[in-house]
């Protein structure tokens, strides 16, 4: 079977809402496509004062990194610069399998006074349930990037807000409904952020979130 060709001058719009994006400029290569990028490598450092915030009795922290994530590199340099700021040193643990996650934790137990990052990656947000259950298990102070994590079971996560992420889409599908190229409008970041905490998770632990993070949160989980 052939395929048809396109007629001429038709160009396929796209928008893209989980688009990773550099540096917030314009789509390359000629593509007519834009969109709002999920990118969150920007945020670790706040992640980590909020995590500094949460438990000021950690000793050190520690991000879980997936070796095989293209921005790996970027996110590793983040948490570093975030801890050093901070004055506590980091571990880098590298897991790109389940196995690697359930021996990660393991290595984590081992060493009490540690406080977790999660950085932000696809496979971590499809695997969840299991960090969250492990975090859980360990007793393990931890942060996430997305909203689904904390509501699997997880301590408290500060990332983009998707309401506000998906009214950018579609302000931006208005837009080229009007007739705007895509290829003309740069992909944007999300303009609003929401830090989610589990309160049920807290006390399963024995953690005590301090009031500041209380008022600070967009969502409580009791």
């Amino acid at each position: 079977m052939q395929a048809r060709p396109r007629a001429a001058g038709f160009q396929s719009r796209h928008i893209l809402s989980h688009y990773r994006f550099g540096d917030g400029g314009r789509v390359p290569f000629e593509l007519h496509a834009t969109g709002i990028s999920f990118q969150t490598i920007d945020l670790v450092g706040k992640q980590l004062d909020m995590l500094r915030e949460l438990v000021p009795q950690a000793k050190r922290f520690a991000a879980l990194v997936n070796p095989n994530f293209v921005y790996a590199d970027a996110v590793i340099t983040s948490a570093r610069a975030g801890a050093a700021s901070i004055g506590l040193p980091i571990d880098i643990l590298q897991a790109g399998t389940v196995p690697e996650i359930d021996a990660a934790f393991a290595k984590l137990a081992e060493k009490p006074g540690n406080a977790l990052l999660i950085s932000p990656d696809p496979f971590f947000t499809g695997r969840r349930t299991q960090i969250a259950t492990l975090a859980a298990r360990h007793a393990i102070p931890t942060i996430y990037d997305l909203r689904e994590f904390t509501e699997s079971g997880g301590l408290m996560s500060y990332g983009p807000s998707f309401a506000n992420v998906y009214q950018q889409v579609g302000i931006y599908t208005g837009r080229i409904l009007k007739g705007e190229k895509p290829s003309d409008l740069p992909v944007q970041r999300p303009t609003k952020f929401e830090l989610v905490v589990n309160l049920t998770t807290a006390r399963a632990i024995g953690i005590t979130v301090p009031d500041k993070l209380i008022a600070l949160a967009d969502e409580v989980i009791e």
